[in-house]
This record gives C-alpha cells, structure tokens and sequence, in this order.
C-alpha cells in the first residue's frame, strides 16, 4: 500500500534527527517527530479538504441532499455508505476529523458524519489488511463486522438525539451558488472570485480548528513518546472482568494509529492478555483520544462530545466482551 504521508514523515524524520540532534528511539525523540509529523499531515488534509468541500457546498444542492438522506426510505443505506467511506480512508482519530467537519458543514445529516467519524479509524488499514495474518481470517472477519455495527449503531443513536443544537454555528454557515445568484442579482460570479470565495472559506474554518490540531497533537505527541509499553503490559495483563473496561479506559487517554498500536497488541496477547482486552485497547485508542476531543471541542460543544465519546466506548467495552467470550 502506498504510504501518501511518506514525504512528511521523511521530513519530520530529518528535522527530529539531523536538525534538532535528537536521537532516535529516545522519549523526546519520538515525541517531537510524532508532533511535527501530525501537525503538518493534519494540517494540509484540513486545508484541502475545507477546500473541496467549500467547492462541494457551492455546486451541489446540499439542501436536496439533506433532505434526501434525512427521509427514512433509505433503511440505514445511508449509514453504511458513510461507514464505507470511513473504511477506505487512511485515517486516524484526529486526521479524520477535518473531512468530518466538511460534512457537517456541508449539511450532510449528523448521525451520518458520526458514522463515519467512528468508523474511519475503527475499521482501517490493518483491521483489513494486517489482522488476517496476524489473527485469522475468521477474527478479521468478525472483528470488521462489529466495527460497521458499532460505527452505524453509534450514528444512528446520536441522530434520535437531535443534538444537531450542540455543534458550533460557525461551522455550518456557508454560501452556495444560489445563495450568491441571489446577493448579485442574478449575475454569476467570474471563476477568479469563486476562487477567492472557496479559499476565504476553506482557510476561514481551517483557522478556526487548527489552533486545537496544535494543542491537541502536541498533548498526544507527549503521550506517545513518554508512557512506556511495559506499563500498560503490566496493568492489561491482569486477568480479571474489569480487563476491559480497564484496557478501553487506559487506550482513551493515548493516541496513535492503527499500524503503529499492532507491536502492542501482539505483545500484549504475547504475554497472555485475553484477545478481546487487547482489541478494547486497540480500538480504544485509535477510535478515541485526548487529542481528537481536543480538536472536536472547536466543533462541538461538550454534550454533544461527551455523548460520542459515551456512545463509542460502550460500543468498544461490548466488542471487548464478545471476542473474550467467543475466542
């Protein structure tokens, strides 16, 4: 699979390394180039994803669409195609928020954006491709299916909320094209000013979350490259039934990627940790983190953020539980 991040990681990798002297496999070592790496990959993705989307809202007939998706003739087809696009997008936790604030932006149903907001790092690269040589085609399986239960049972419930009331205003205002007809009497605007019009209001909501991309990546690149693996060895290895909701708990607080949290997984169930405990702590900590509720908090206001972070880690606890119980 073809790393399109490559070119930042070398760059933060010859910053870290040849013009910062800090040495490799060290705590700051790995901080720093976790941060430089997260704060520029997140970055660009939400500079040109806010982009295309302000192209999106100008073109498409959002209101139709919302309309649309928001009638119940489409029997949960909505919430699977979202879960599906979060399934081929490359994403962590945090890099997937800005295409999650691009559909709330755009109109796209709520209970759908957080399907997809679950399921793009739930259901990702090594669930797919890695776990069938490490776990079984039959765990892989399994383990993909829950994920899509609990992404499109997630958004489903957040949608019978009605808590459209706490996303913040500021990110659902926008100007589409008949919007503009209507402000210049009829007259279409000429291609170098909807290109003004699309950056101003791309960089415009760009500005607005990336100072929590900062702080919230910075808080994760502290925890990535100082808490030791033996330490959550040490606590998960403990055989008891509060495993679960322990390892959900501990892999909350941190943050990595899928590919990256696999050495830990295989070392944790090395060492005897139930299958469905190392699972809770993976999921938990891909799906879920300080730093995403730090970035999400500029897009939504706290009952909203804490009832997706309920939601989701009822969901994990579950899947814990079922592959402790079933394997």
């Amino acid at each position: 699979m073809i790393d399109i991040f490559l070119p930042i990681q070398s760059l933060a990798d010859l910053v870290t390394y040849q013009l910062m002297k800090i040495a490799e496999g060290s705590y700051w070592g790995d901080s720093v180039n976790f941060f430089i790496y997260d704060v520029i990959k997140i970055g660009l993705l939400l500079l040109v994803i806010n982009y295309v989307m302000a192209i999106t809202r100008y073109y498409f007939p959002m209101e139709k669409v919302r309309d649309l998706l928001t009638k119940r003739r489409w029997f949960g087809l909505d919430y699977l195609f979202a879960v599906l696009l979060g399934m081929v997008t490359p994403f962590c936790s945090c890099s997937s928020i800005p295409l999650f604030i691009g559909f709330l932006s755009a109109g796209v149903p709520l209970g759908i954006t957080f399907a997809f907001l679950i399921a793009s790092p739930l259901i990702n690269e090594s669930s797919l491709f890695l776990f069938p040589s490490i776990f079984g085609l039959k765990t892989t399986i399994l383990y993909n299916l829950v994920g899509v239960i609990i992404s499109i049972a997630g958004g489903m419930l957040i949608q019978r909320l009605h808590m459209e009331k706490y996303v913040e205003p500021a990110l659902l205002k926008f100007k589409n094209r008949n919007t503009l007809l209507s402000e210049n009497e009829g007259v279409e605007p000429t291609l170098k000013e909807r290109l003004g019009l699309w950056w101003s209001d791309g960089l415009e909501i760009t500005k607005k979350v990336y100072p929590y991309v900062i702080l919230g990546v910075l808080v994760g690149a502290i925890i990535h490259g100082f808490i030791p693996q033996t330490l959550i060895e040490k606590y998960l290895g403990m055989k008891s039934w509060w495993n679960v909701p322990a390892a959900t708990l501990l892999g909350i607080p941190l943050y990595a990627n899928s590919v990256s949290v696999i050495p830990v997984m295989e070392a944790l169930i090395g060492k005897g940790v139930p299958l469905g405990t190392a699972l809770a702590f993976m999921t938990a900590t891909v799906t879920l983190s300080i730093p995403e509720a730090l970035i999400l908090k500029k897009a939504m206001k706290w009952p909203l953020l804490l009832t997706f972070f309920g939601i989701t880690t009822v969901g994990i606890m579950v899947m814990g539980f079922l592959f402790n119980g079933l394997v």
